[in-house]
């Protein structure tokens, strides 16, 4: 039985009011690090505990909290990224729903220890119900005094802020969200300086993932030792993911990191299986921006060792081919999916949110929109395949920002490993209409790309 550090309590009626969640222990972090504890005592607990950004990127948390410049006379801030918009990633937006306090417990102890005396929680716009939420948390919390000034007679004030983001993918970057914050056009800065010398507003900023900052409670709570304990490797303490696609439980999990894959995916403590019987065909382990993987690798052994939900396992880990635990929203998809058609389906996403700031992104994620169009409605050719793979290669490493990767490896690894359904679509067109859309009753020649409806 998996351990639950951030969902032991989701299920207590109430939990999301600061009555219910103080009475079930909320808030003790605060008390013991406001009290007992100097802000770099709990640096140096968050790193002894190996946590890793659960973001996306995995960059040790209380390494990036020690770069954080602290030069005389100047504020600094903390912002919460909450702009959760990777397809197939919901775990942020089910915390913020279902236990609001945990987040804001996590600002508070976290925001302390970086020295900021404003911070911001910067939520997806579209998010209307959450911010509303985390609106009146924040009250609560105030009027406790929790939030403001002199909190618990420590001395330490702290205003914190929910900001409405721009609704952009593209704001989920770092610099774009601080641009965004600033109230200005969200597109990413180049880097150096880094948001840890220069960000909001020119000052010092530390940016980190929902889900990162509540994990900063039971790690003070407990102790940075007792959360390495969890987990395997570097890849410590839990992990929320968000699991979707064609499974028998669907949901938010929060496991130990290090657990089998197949036990992930088969077992009656997480998702249950495939459904409706169906048989496994790929796996997308951390959300649309990672390369996808078959069954056979997905659920592989090496050396009797299998692929395990952690971040070593899954980039590789002796496997020869890997993907990313990225920010843990796995997608599922049986043997009646369509790879080409979930491809397209991706690389649409990448053309819409691309910020345009950069000409490989710009250019090659409506290149590879187009060509991949063309492929699944039945005009494709050959060459089309490996144009796909070669637009993909010009993009990956040549952006501001990781979009632009984030656009190139699922074509390039669905082309890897999917190759011969990719040239189906093409040697069977009328086929492939018939299979993904009921087309069939179209006659020679297909239908043009404008009399097909998206």
């Amino acid at each position: 039985m998996a351990r639950k550090l951030l969902l032991e309590h989701i299920n207590v009626p109430g939990i999301n009011t600061f009555d219910v969640y103080r009475q079930n222990g909320g808030y003790r972090s605060v008390e013991k690090a406001l009290k007992t504890m100097s802000p770099d005592a709990i640096v140096e607990e968050v790193k002894t505990s190996g946590l890793r950004g659960r973001g996306g990127a995995g960059f040790p948390t209380g390494m990036k909290w020690s770069f954080l410049a602290k030069p005389e006379g100047k504020e600094r801030y903390l912002v919460c990224n909450a702009d959760e918009s990777e397809p197939g990633t919901f775990k942020d937006r089910y915390l913020m729903t279902y236990i609001p306090h945990l987040l804001i417990e996590g600002m508070i102890v976290s925001s302390f220890a970086l020295g900021a005396k404003t911070s911001y929680i910067y939520v997806r716009g579209e998010m209307m119900p959450q911010i509303r939420i985390l609106e009146r948390a924040i009250a609560e919390a105030k009027n406790a005094g929790f939030l403001g000034k002199n909190i618990l007679g420590s001395g330490y004030d702290l205003e914190l802020y929910v900001q409405p983001g721009g609704g952009a993918y593209i704001c989920g970057e770092e610099t774009a969200l601080i641009e965004s914050l600033e109230g200005k056009r969200g597109n990413p800065r180049i880097k150096p300086p880094f948001p840890a010398i220069s960000g909001v507003w020119a000052c010092p900023t530390v940016v980190n993932n929902v889900e990162t900052i509540a994990a900063v409670v039971p790690i003070i709570n407990d102790g940075g030792e007792e959360y390495a304990k969890i987990g395997i490797g570097r890849s410590t303490g839990t992990k929320l993911i968000s699991a979707s696609g064609n499974l028998n439980k669907p949901g938010v999990y929060e496991i130990d990191l290090g657990v089998p894959v197949e036990e992930f995916l088969y077992s009656d403590e997480y998702c249950g299986g495939i459904a409706n019987g169906k048989r496994l065909k790929a796996v997308v382990a951390g959300g649309s921006s990672v390369p996808i993987l078959p069954a056979n690798l997905i659920l592989k052994t090496v050396n009797n060792e299998a692929r395990l939900m952690s971040y070593e396992s899954l980039s590789d880990g002796g496997f020869q081919s890997g993907s990313m635990l990225g920010s843990g929203g796995l997608i599922a998809f049986d043997e009646d999916q369509c790879i080409v058609r979930n491809t397209w389906n991706f690389a649409r996403f990448y053309h819409h949110e691309s910020c345009g700031q950069c000409s490989p992104c710009r250019e090659g994620t409506g290149w590879m929109e187009k060509v991949l169009h063309r492929l699944e409605y039945g005009h494709g050719k050959m060459s089309d395949i490996d144009l796909l793979v070669d637009v993909a290669k010009k993009i990956e490493g040549n952006t501001i920002c990781p979009l632009g990767d984030a656009a190139a490896w699922p074509v390039a690894s669905a082309i890897r490993h999917f190759r011969d359904e990719f040239e189906w679509h093409v040697t069977n067109p009328k086929e492939a209409m018939e299979r993904n859309y009921g087309l069939a009753k179209y006659a020679d020649p297909l239908p043009k790309l404008e009399e097909v409806s998206q």
